[in-house]
């Protein structure tokens, strides 16, 4: 005998399966962003808000580069993708140490007031530049990579893009895991991190060590805004306010400052957000992720994976 009630549950759970790779896939591109927050935030103890218009500029390299790129290379391809994202984050890793070299290291003794008012200030100037420069009005980013169904499952419907995000974001996860734990520069980060002073005294180069970091983060957020261009194909100079702001909340969620916290608090934000969207209304998807930022800092304002601090006197 037919059993509605059997295809009906049937149903919901392929529906939430697809909001779960969904939000995995937004997800990642948020994770990715969050841990520039965290990686500077572990040197410098600062929020650097100019982080989520770095992503943006990602995102607009990517455009201008993709013609050049379709001259050599047949597009749309996965080396096409490949060559205009690994130029893209060289050009941001680039703009993220120039930021750094004439924004924040002048400021690096002074209060944190004023290193955060500059970095809104650097915020500012990039929106406002790339609309000069880019224009206001959104455009529409190249086709880089076919898209095309993986599977069709009952309603389930995964293709190449949901793929391509989850397993870019999965290995320069595993890079960045690389960097920090099995290289010297890792190393000298992680020293740094936890005592400047000493580590300066241990000779290390404390101003290459904080130009590195803020290069890798600006590279990574220049990934996850390609990976972002290609999901959601319009770009505008604005684009990397809301990401970037859930990106911080993300960051802070997972316990700033900690890298796999960052990476979690990305994909938590990324599925909350769908199943909101999905489920509730999508009027509060963006708001979601400000509703989890009082939740945690009410709860465990430490985040998830993150440790108190004691603050000496």
């Amino acid at each position: 005998m037919f059993n509605f009630e059997q295809v009906d549950v049937w149903q919901r759970v392929i529906e939430f399966l697809q909001q779960l790779i969904n939000g995995l896939a937004l997800g990642s591109i948020l994770a990715l962003i969050a841990l520039g927050y965290t990686m500077v935030y572990g040197i410098l103890r600062f929020i650097n808000f100019a982080h989520g218009d770095i992503f943006m500029l990602g995102a607009f390299a990517g455009f201008y580069l993709a013609p050049k790129i379709a001259a050599v290379l047949p597009t749309p391809s996965i080396w096409a993708g490949l060559a205009v994202m690994g130029i893209s984050m060289m050009i941001c890793a680039a703009i993220g140490v120039v930021i750094e070299r004439f924004a924040y290291r002048p400021l690096r003794r002074s209060p944190k007031l004023a290193v955060l008012i500059t970095a809104i200030g650097v915020s500012l100037f990039l929106e406002y530049t790339g609309q000069l420069v880019f224009g206001a009005a959104p455009k529409k980013f190249p086709d880089l990579i076919p898209v095309y169904p993986l599977t069709q499952f009952g309603g389930l419907s995964i293709n190449s893009n949901q793929v391509l995000v989850l397993g870019v974001t999965l290995l320069l996860l595993l890079a960045l895991k690389f960097i920090t734990l099995k290289t010297k520069i890792g190393t000298a980060m992680r020293a740094l991190s936890f005592n400047p002073e000493a580590a300066a005294l241990m000779g290390i180069n404390t101003d290459f060590v904080i130009s590195f970091t803020f290069a890798l983060g600006s590279a990574l957020a220049a990934a996850a805004g390609i990976l972002y261009a290609i999901s959601y194909p319009a770009i505008d100079p604005l684009m990397g306010i809301l990401p970037g702001l859930k990106a911080f909340v993300a960051a802070v969620l997972g316990g700033i400052g900690n890298l796999p916290g960052a990476a979690l608090g990305g994909l938590i934000i990324g599925v909350t957000e769908t199943l909101v969207s999905g489920y509730i209304s999508s009027t509060y998807r963006d708001a979601i992720a400000f509703g989890v930022l009082i939740l945690i800092l009410l709860i465990k304002p430490s985040g998830l994976l993150g440790k108190k601090e004691v603050e000496k006197v």
